[in-house]
C-alpha cells in the first residue's frame, strides 16, 4: 500500500504520521525528516517493526501506541531518547525489553506500557491486581533505574527504594488459581476446588 507524504503532520521538529495502517515506517518518512526530528509519533498503525528508525539519531521522544509491536521489536541506540510509550502492543516478555532498554536508551526517563501483556494489570487480564502490577513496576524500576514516570503514574522515593532494594526478585508475576481436588466427606468421589496458592516474595 503507497502512503502519501500529505497526510505527515509536522510542527518544527515534532513529526506525526498516525492511522495509515502502515506495517513499516515509510522510507519517505526516512528520507525527508530523519535527520531533524525529535519526536516521532506513529501511533495507529500496523507496524511490527521499526526497521529505519536508525535514522532518527535525534529523537528525544518516540510513541508507537496501538500497533503490533511484539518480543522481537529492537530499536537502534538512541541516545537522547527519554520518552517511549508502547501502549497497545504485543509485547508479553518484559525482562528481555527491559535488557534492550538498558542498552539502545541510556536517558529514558518516561516510559509507558500499557495495554500490553508485560504489563500485568486489569486492562490486559481480569485475573491480575495491583499486587501483581506494583510487583512489575518494582521490577521494572530496578532495570531503568532512571525512569522518573512508568505508564500512567510517576515515580515515587519510597518506590525507588524499595526497586532498588528487591526489585530484581519481583519479576514473577502471581501464579494463577490453580485446581486441587478434595475428598467429599460423604462422598467417595472427589469434588475440584480452584484456589490462589499462598506465596511469599523472597
Amino acid at each position: 500500500m503507497a502512503h502519501s507524504e500529505a497526510v505527515v503532520v509536522v510542527n518544527e521538529t515534532q513529526v506525526s504520521y498516525i492511522g495509515h495502517d502502515c506495517e513499516v515506517i515509510p522510507d519517505f518518512l526516512v528520507a525527508n525528516y530523519g535527520r531533524f526530528a525529535t519526536r516521532l509519533d506513529l501511533s495507529f498503525n500496523r507496524l511490527r517493526s521499526l526497521t529505519g528508525l536508525k535514522a532518527f539519531s535525534q529523537l528525544e521522544e518516540l510513541i508507537v501506541d496501538n500497533n503490533l509491536l511484539g518480543n522481537d521489536l529492537r530499536l537502534p541506540r538512541l541516545p537522547q531518547l527519554h520518552t517511549l510509550t508502547l501502549n497497545k502492543n504485543q509485547l508479553t516478555d518484559i525482562e528481555g525489553l527491559l535488557e534492550h532498554l538498558q542498552e539502545v536508551t541510556p536517558a529514558l526517563e518516561y516510559l509507558s506500557l500499557l495495554g500490553n501483556e508485560a504489563c500485568p494489570n486489569q486492562l490486559v487480564s481480569l485475573d491480575k491486581d495491583e499486587d501483581d502490577y506494583q510487583r512489575y513496576r518494582y521490577f521494572v524500576l530496578h532495570n531503568l533505574r532512571r525512569l522518573k514516570f512508568l505508564d500512567s503514574r510517576t515515580v515515587s522515593q519510597v518506590e525507588r527504594a524499595e526497586a532498588d532494594a528487591r526489585g530484581a526478585f519481583m519479576k514473577v508475576v502471581k501464579p494463577k488459581a490453580v485446581q486441587v481436588y478434595e475428598i467429599s466427606p460423604t462422598s467417595s468421589s472427589r469434588v475440584m476446588k480452584s484456589r490462589r496458592p499462598n506465596w511469599n516474595q523472597g
